[in-house]
């Protein structure tokens, strides 16, 4: 058996189960991609788990690992070969005597206690350019997720999951130097973004939860959007849904196991415990007419409204690749700043339900920064934001800073009073990734330079 050409990637990964991620290569024959796994210091594997893989998924399938035990360490190996006879199936390759990759791989599953402390890695914006077919500087960015594997490595409680908030790839190549189009060269990014060392390894060890923003497919979609990008969309969001999205919550498994390759919608929850976190699609259904201007569809605006009323959770975490708040002083049109009604709703929902612990995740913006909204005749209502981004910028590109936002203003103006907020940490300038350590009493935000060092800690009580 071969090594992966890409993966394994560790996707979402329950008490019970875990959906993994791997590419194999096209072969003369039949080729079949295959996993087993042990508790970690256990001796006898599993039997083998198979997939055919096919070429309209670029040798490309999830294999979900199945009846596991919560909270528990497991190891694991992963290949893929193509057999001597084309008869051969999934079930007849089980019995071939097949010399797996020595490569050992670990993943653990949560636990589901209430109450138990977690931690999780949040990012967005890794910028690699790849032009002619040749990667600049793959290296650069690759050193941020060699230190967050340091911190994975050094955790305390372990790392629960990576959050990647959006612009895990740049097909457009800030649309100015030979942006990707065609399927074959947007496989080609997504491959080479994800097969790069030290991503590789974190993803094939922590469960990885991604969600697309606007360079999956180019810069500020769908504003920019022009008469040919019909195409342009349809390669994008097909490669987006075999490498981002195939490992996700978003498609269902059935009582038995099996993952049903349809998906409804790109947007998705899970929990760990009694911490939620409802990860949104505001890219992909926009309507930008001024009548029923929206980041979210009606679909997806009523199921977050419906999870924050009535979840349980202690804490939910909602994640939108584009920021929430602050306002920038320069509005794009891009953010919810654009889409105020709907932001309002949302807003209006948490303050009239008396929900409490929300925090709203995302990154977009090349700086790091945490802020805390209040109402001003209401003192109980507070909502919060963690904003990371980002994990390697382009020389291009520059930096967020604090002046760029407005600070010194109402969010919003109503009868009923001012939504206002206040910045909570230094904007950070430079490439860098969050670790959020949650408790039963705060969630702790600590943002780390590419190389793994702290650069600031905020701390967001709990109430």
């Amino acid at each position: 058996m071969f090594k992966p050409t890409v993966g394994p990637i560790v996707g979402h990964t329950t008490s019970d189960h875990a959906r993994i991620f791997l590419r194999g290569d096209f072969g003369n024959n039949l080729v079949f991609a295959g996993i087993r796994y042990r508790r970690k210091g256990e001796t006898i594997w599993s039997k083998g788990q198979f997939v055919l893989l096919k070429a309209h998924r670029d040798m490309s399938d999830v294999i979900v690992l199945k009846a596991l035990q919560p909270g528990t360490a497991y190891e694991y190996q992963a290949g893929w070969f193509s057999p001597l006879s084309p008869a051969h199936t999934v079930e007849t390759v089980q019995e071939l005597p097949l010399q797996w990759p020595r490569t050992l791989y670990c993943l653990r599953t949560p636990t589901r206690e209430a109450g138990a402390p977690h931690a999780y890695i949040v990012g967005s914006c890794r910028y690699l350019r790849i032009t002619g077919g040749v990667p600049s500087l793959p290296g650069l960015g690759d050193r941020t997720f060699a230190g967050i594997n340091r911190i994975v490595a050094q955790a305390d409680p372990p790392i629960s999951a990576v959050l990647m908030t959006g612009d895990q790839v740049y097909l457009d190549d800030l649309n100015v130097v030979a942006p990707d189009r065609g399927y074959k060269d947007i496989l080609f990014k997504y491959r080479t973004v994800f097969s790069q060392p030290h991503i590789a390894r974190l993803m094939a060890e922590v469960p990885t939860y991604m969600m697309l923003d606007d360079h999956e497919i180019e810069d500020n979609w769908p504003a920019n959007k022009k008469g040919k990008d019909e195409i342009l969309y349809a390669n994008a969001i097909s490669a987006y849904e075999l490498y981002q999205a195939s490992h996700s919550p978003a498609h269902e498994l059935s009582s038995d196991g099996i993952l049903n390759k349809k998906l409804k919608q790109y947007w998705y929850s899970f929990a760990h415990g009694d911490i939620e976190w409802f990860v949104t699609d505001s890219r992909t259904q926009r309507n930008l007419s001024s009548d029923d201007r929206r980041i979210l569809d009606e679909v997806q605006e009523r199921a977050l409204l419906k999870w924050l009323v009535e979840s349980q959770a202690r804490i939910k975490f909602v994640v939108t690749s584009v920021m929430f708040y602050p306002d920038s002083k320069r509005n794009d049109g891009d953010a919810w700043q654009a889409f105020a009604q709907q932001r309002l709703r949302v807003l209006e929902t948490l303050r009239s339900h008396r929900i409490r612990n929300v925090i709203f995740v995302s990154g977009d913006v090349h700086g790091s920064m945490t802020s805390r909204l209040r109402h001003s005749e209401d003192p109980d209502f507070e909502v919060n934001t963690i904003v990371s981004s980002p994990l390697c910028n382009s020389k291009l590109l520059p930096f967020a800073k604090a002046a760029d936002f407005i600070f010194d203003a109402p969010m919003a103006r109503l009868e009923n009073g001012d939504y206002r907020y206040e910045l909570t940490s230094k904007v950070i300038s430079q490439d860098n990734f969050a670790r959020l350590h949650v408790t039963a009493q705060s969630v702790q935000v600590t943002f780390h330079d590419r190389n793994g060092i702290a650069l600031q800690a905020v701390e967001i009580a709990l109430r």
